[in-house]
């Protein structure tokens, strides 16, 4: 017997993806992940760390050094007044710290809203938690919220909101009138914010992240999750951390200590390196990442591809119908993989009801060839679906 949550789960739109990309030689942009190998100065303090530094179990709050790196991070970037001691968790990757939140928090029958399209990680974790997910529906081009969307989406039994900013898939950074409307929703209503900000860095174009824990009245009804991984490029490093008052991050690290319980520490090490250390890489890796956007935009624009915006993350989105092109958008991803050669996500998948079908995603962090590659092969599909 096995549980019906995962045992009835079909792969994900990624693993199919990528598998077929991988398959066929195909350029992949629909797995977000940068071709660019990250700051060599934090790579090489890891390595040092694993040579020279302690190799054995750190504590399972995590090192004492990365928490008073990401408490002093957050203070000097957001404004926000942390204890490390008491209020920074590390966990294994920001995946980790929403299912370590979900299992301490969530108790069976509670409603946890979520905005979709989603971090496809959400629906079966709170699920797997006893929660029942009821979803508010984001729209192309601008993805925001209202009033009237939050009053028809909370209930007298709503106990948590998910939220995601900068958000993935949407390319979106939240504005302040949005964060604003939420935390008042949260406050009058007694709901606790489980707020997934790894994309906090990779902001472009003078837009703003904003943490909703500082907002009025939300200091102690959030829960704030990064992503070292996010912030340096460094996405296989697995290393994450998640902030909250000590009410909500004590039930939470005695879940963690039962998931991971730690994380290696000479990741750790680097990451507290990274974070303490003055580089130059939150204002480099934005810039080129931007660029990087900016070349892909502008290629696809160039051949016939509605653009929609991107305020930050790995990720722009395309509108196939304002393109010209009919077709769905998993039929266009699955065959511009197939007989054009690369990968695309459908947003489509990253719903369960009432979804937009007309949008691809698309990840630009990757090398300029690889781009312009994609642009012709993106081309090629296009032409290829407005013939059929």
């Amino acid at each position: 017997m096995a549980n019906p949550i995962y045992a009835q789960m079909p792969p994900t739109i990624f693993d199919e993806m990528s598998g077929l990309a991988r398959q066929l030689g195909a350029i992949n942009l629909g797995q977000g992940f940068p071709d660019d190998p990250g700051p060599e100065a934090i790579r090489a303090k890891a390595a040092d760390a694993v040579l020279n530094g302690y190799n054995q179990y750190p504590p399972s709050a995590g090192l004492p050094e990365l928490r008073r790196a990401v408490a002093a991070h957050y203070g000097a970037h957001q404004g926000l007044d942390l204890d490390w001691e008491r209020q920074v968790i590390v966990t294994s990757g920001a995946t980790e710290a929403l299912a370590a939140t979900f299992l301490a928090l969530i108790e069976p029958g509670d409603e946890v809203l979520v905005f979709q399209p989603f971090y496809d990680a959400y629906p079966p974790l709170i699920r797997r938690a006893g929660g029942t997910v009821r979803f508010a529906t984001l729209a192309p081009p601008h993805w925001r919220f209202d009033r009237a969307m939050l009053e028809a989406a909370f209930t007298d039994r709503t106990r948590f909101v998910v939220l995601n900013n900068p958000v993935n898939p949407c390319g979106v950074v939240l504005p302040d009138e949005d964060l604003a409307l939420l935390a008042e929703f949260c406050v009058a209503r007694d709901v606790i914010a489980i707020c997934d900000e790894v994309w906090e860095q990779v902001v472009f174009g003078g837009h703003i992240h904003r943490p909703l824990m500082a907002y009025p009245g939300m200091a102690d009804r959030c829960v704030k999750i990064g992503s070292a991984g996010k912030m340096f490029g460094l996405t296989g490093w697995k290393v994450g951390f998640l902030c909250g008052s000590p009410a909500l991050t004590q039930p939470i690290a005695r879940a963690h200590q039962f998931l991971t319980f730690t994380t290696a520490p000479n990741l750790q090490a680097a990451v507290a390196f990274g974070l303490e250390t003055p580089g130059d890489w939150f204002e480099t890796m934005p810039r080129a990442l931007q660029a990087s956007r900016d070349r892909l935009a502008a290629g696809l624009t160039r051949e016939g591809f509605a653009v929609l915006p991107s305020q930050g993350t790995y990720f722009l989105n395309v509108d196939l119908t304002a393109s010209g092109i009919e077709e769905g958008d998993r039929d266009f991803c699955f065959r511009a993989v197939r007989e054009a050669g690369v990968g695309s996500i459908p947003v489509s998948a990253l719903y369960e009801a009432a979804a937009a079908t007309h949008i691809v995603r698309l990840c630009f962090s990757k090398a300029d060839a690889t781009l312009d590659a994609a642009i012709e092969r993106l081309a090629r599909a296009r032409k290829l679906s407005r013939e059929r």
